[in-house]
């Protein structure tokens, strides 16, 4: 089986349709549905009704119950910023969905365990990154039986074992922050245990033309987009 691992969605449903194209047998989605970006109700309403297993981002927390979104200062001004847009732009039923996603899900896959979460397996709000020092992401694993952890939140892709866990981050969808602003995602075959990162070209002038016309001071938001940070 080959399973497509998407994350940090954010909105950009152009990004989100992209991805889907790549060749797969199951998604799932490893949280921030929406926020940032200009189409957070078809975002939500596509994982919805195809019914894709999706881990509670610190984003959909913020735009499901109203809680400060706890990112990096550098992000967090324009979270802030289009929170409004979001929630004027979404229904109640995506709200009680995003409320009701688990924050964490463990199953087995392949014949190993894998334990699937938006951050860390201790905090929706914290980061493992692809520099962050191995003694400290060994404390955050430390509690886990698994033998892949699969994560979002940096929407930095990446791939690293430590502890005997290799811990995969597919990158964001809909706002890559790695230098390189094609969506990203991942693909992991159950039967050969391999992970490859895969990069995908979107439509970015349709995505910016949205927040332009439809966001405030839209020109921050359009200019991460097209760098990639």
């Amino acid at each position: 089986m080959r399973i497509l691992f998407i994350s940090d969605i954010h909105g950009n449903k152009e990004a989100l349709d992209a991805v889907l194209q790549i060749p797969h047998d199951e998604v799932i989605c490893l949280g921030d549905i929406a926020d940032y970006g200009p189409s957070p109700a078809e975002c939500i309403e596509y994982i919805m009704e195809n019914k894709i297993v999706t881990v509670l981002g610190n984003h959909d927390v913020a735009v499901g119950s109203g809680i400060d979104c706890g990112c990096g200062y550098t992000y967090k001004h324009l979270s802030i910023a289009t929170r409004e847009y979001t929630w004027d732009s979404i229904d109640e039923k995506h709200r009680v969905f995003l409320r009701q996603l688990p924050f964490e899900i463990r199953t087995e896959l392949g014949g190993k365990k894998i334990h699937m979460t938006h951050g860390s397996p201790r905090s929706n709000y914290e980061y493992i990154k692809p520099d962050t020092p191995e003694a400290e992401v060994c404390e955050m694993i430390k509690e886990i039986d698994a033998d892949f952890l699969f994560i979002g939140h940096s929407h930095i892709p990446f791939v690293r074992e430590i502890a005997g866990v290799t811990i995969v981050n597919p990158g964001s969808v809909g706002q890559p922050r790695d230098n390189d602003p094609r969506a990203s995602c991942a693909m992991f075959d159950t039967q050969t245990l391999q992970v490859d990162l895969i990069r995908c070209e979107y439509d970015i002038g349709c995505t910016c033309g949205k927040i332009e016309t439809n966001m405030s001071d839209p020109d921050e938001l359009t200019a991460i987009l097209r760098r990639g940070y």
